[in-house]
C-alpha cells in the first residue's frame, strides 16, 4: 500500500499499529499473522496525495534536469492546468513536495506522463510485477518489410536481453502503433533503429487504462478517483 520510505514515515509519525499497537521502531520484525493497520490520519494523507497526467512537450526531460534542459515538473502551475479538468481537487504547491515520474518520456518525445507524490500508482506503473502496457504512435522513415515488422513485434535484443513480446501495427503510410509492456531506454527508437527506421516523432497516447485524449501540449490534469491504470 506504500513504498519502503513511506513506510518509514509513517512508523516515525506513528500511524503504523500491529494488533491495535502503535510501533514506532523502524525495523521491528512481526509474525505472519499479525495484523498491520494505517492510522486514519494515514489513510487520509494517502488519500490526498495528487497524481499529475501531463502533455509533455519536447525539449523537457522527465526527470531531474540535465544538460540545461527543464524537468517536465516546471509545467505543474495552476496557469497551465487544463480548463476541461473535471477533477474537483483545488491545485497547491504542496502537491508537487516528493513527486516523482512514473516512467521516463524522452526529451525528444512528447505525449502523456505521469507524475505523482503515490507510491502505490507508480509502482502499478513501474513496479517489477506491473503489466501495464504503454500506447505509443511512432512515424518513422525507412522502408519496412512484413518480416522485420514480425520481428519488431517479437524476436528483438536489447543489451543483450530479449525483449518482452510487443504489439506492432501500422497506423497509416508513416506511422506506427507500438504497445510495450516494458520501458527500457529510448526503447522504441532503438528497436526501430536494429530495422533500418529512424523515428522521426513519437507520442504516448496511452498508459494502462488511462488515455492522453484531448489534454493539450504543456498542460495538465489530476488524475481522478475513478480512473485506474
Amino acid at each position: 500500500m506504500c513504498s519502503r520510505r513511506e513506510a518509514d514515515r509513517y512508523i516515525e509519525r506513528g500511524l503504523v499499529l500491529v494488533d491495535g499497537q502503535v510501533i514506532s521502531e523502524l525495523g521491528t520484525k512481526i509474525l505472519p499473522d499479525q495484523e498491520i493497520e494505517l492510522a486514519e490520519a494515514g489513510q487520509k494523507r494517502q488519500a490526498a496525495q495528487a497524481t499529475f497526467l501531463l502533455n509533455k512537450p519536447i525539449g523537457y526531460v522527465s526527470t531531474q534536469p540535465e544538460d540545461g534542459h527543464k524537468p517536465a515538473e516546471v509545467l505543474l502551475s495552476k496557469e497551465s492546468r487544463w480548463r476541461e479538468d473535471r477533477s474537483p481537487r483545488r491545485f497547491n504547491p504542496a502537491q508537487l513536495r516528493g513527486l516523482a515520474p512514473a516512467g521516463r518520456l524522452d526529451i525528444d518525445s512528447t505525449g502523456l506522463l505521469v507524475l505523482t507524490q503515490d507510491g502505490r500508482v507508480a509502482r502499478r506503473i513501474i513496479g517489477e510485477d506491473s503489466d501495464v502496457d504503454k500506447e505509443y504512435l511512432v512515424r518513422v522513415t525507412g522502408r519496412l518489410s512484413s518480416e522485420d515488422l514480425k520481428v519488431l513485434n517479437h524476436g528483438l535484443e536489447l543489451d543483450d536481453k530479449p525483449l518482452k513480446p510487443a504489439k506492432v501495427t501500422w497506423q497509416n503510410e508513416d506511422q506506427l502503433r507500438f504497445i510495450l509492456r516494458e520501458g527500457k531506454k529510448r526503447q522504441i527508437r532503438r528497436m526501430c533503429e536494429l530495422v533500418g527506421l529512424k523515428v522521426v516523432g513519437l507520442k504516448r497516447i496511452r498508459i494502462g487504462r488511462v488515455m492522453l485524449g484531448n489534454l493539450p501540449v504543456g498542460q495538465w490534469r489530476y488524475l481522478r478517483d475513478d480512473e485506474q491504470f
